[in-house]
């Protein structure tokens, strides 16, 4: 058995071979658009700096298969896997990304303020920490409906440092809202390793003082990421209360998709390499039988298919009009209509 199949956890729970054909289908997807982006990025045709999340791959295919239509989402600029789990179309996206009219955010976002409302994936927000409040409030209006869905926000291990953290933390431990706080602990903040500007580097511990239930889950294994989404889904749509989940994985590309990240160190970042989630889910799913090479190779032609005709259909999309600026800015046109009057 390779180092790539032991990745991943052999358990009684494993799905059915649609979902893990779903999964792997969302992580070939999102692997394959995250390079492709890398690549637009450093040859300057997208609109704004993209944020790869090389990685992260497995939480995203989890989260795609436990969240469903009435449950929310807030994410990050790190917001690739997170909006294509809860459903957006990746032709939408890469139009974002290429500032045009037929994207998620109709051009005027980019990648920090993905968002589509229609299914769920309510925001996205390009300040550290900014989600949490947010999503804090979208819980608070659930409970408030009793309306069984569940909110999750999903954020980098640095915002556990701002002061938004805190208090979302603490608001809903109080309140016992129906959220679950997903930590993508990718061991860097920006440029800073984590045991650089945290003093506690146990983000699972800071949650439990809030007595919120916390747990740590391999990041790298979309089968522990399966189990613990579920079961910390399905607890707050019960109404037992939120839940903090710190995926443990490892950041395999820079910041942005044009930084440098020479100096992360070699040997840390081989390691994390060979547990590459998309490669290494493939194996597994190759070693227990789930799948076969045909079937496989059927998946990854089609994730191949779907990224280049989202790559196309984006980059000749037509860019927004001048007259754009003053839409979805105000509840109504009366600035607008003063300044033509002036």
């Amino acid at each position: 058995m390779t180092s790539a199949t032991r990745a991943v956890t052999t358990g009684a729970n494993v799905p059915d071979v649609e979902a893990l054909s779903r999964m792997y289908t969302l992580m070939c997807t999102t692997a394959l658009a995250d390079q492709k982006s890398v690549a637009e990025s450093k040859a300057g045709r997208l609109q704004a700096a993209f944020y790869p999340i090389r990685g992260m791959e497995a939480v995203c295919a989890a989260l795609g298969e436990v969240l469903g239509p009435r449950d929310r989402l807030v994410s990050t600029y790190r917001n690739l896997g997170d909006a294509l789990a809860k459903g957006a179309s990746l032709r939408s996206i890469m139009a974002e990304l290429y500032g045009r009219r037929a994207g998620l955010s109709r051009g005027k976002g980019g990648p920090m303020h993905l968002q589509d409302p229609a299914i769920g994936f309510t925001a996205t927000t390009g300040v550290v920490g900014s989600g949490l409040p947010i999503a804090v409030g979208l819980a608070m209006a659930a409970q408030l409906d009793d309306d069984h869905s569940a909110t999750v926000v999903t954020f980098g291990d640095g915002a556990t440092s701002i002061g938004a953290w805190h208090e979302a933390m603490n608001f809903a431990g109080l309140w016992q809202l129906p959220i679950v706080f997903v930590c993508q602990n990718n061991q860097w903040g920006e440029h800073t390793p984590i045991a650089r500007y945290a003093a506690n580097t146990d983000l699972a511990a800071r949650a439990a003082a809030y007595s919120i239930p916390a747990q740590k889950v391999d990041g790298f294994d979309p089968m522990a990421a399966l189990g613990a989404l579920r079961a910390a889904v399905t607890r707050v749509r019960a109404g037992e209360g939120p839940v903090f989940l710190e995926f443990l994985h490892y950041r395999l590309t820079g910041h942005t998709g044009t930084a440098d990240f020479s100096y992360v160190p070699q040997d840390e970042l081989k390691a994390a390499m060979e547990r590459d989630p998309a490669p290494a889910f493939r194996a597994w799913l190759l070693a227990q039988g789930h799948l076969n090479e045909r079937q496989i190779a059927d998946i990854e032609e089609q994730a191949r298919l779907t990224v280049e005709d989202a790559f196309s259909y984006a980059a000749g999309c037509e860019l927004p009009a001048a007259s754009d600026i003053y839409t979805d800015v105000f509840a109504d046109d009366t600035w607008v209509r003063s300044l033509h009057n002036d």
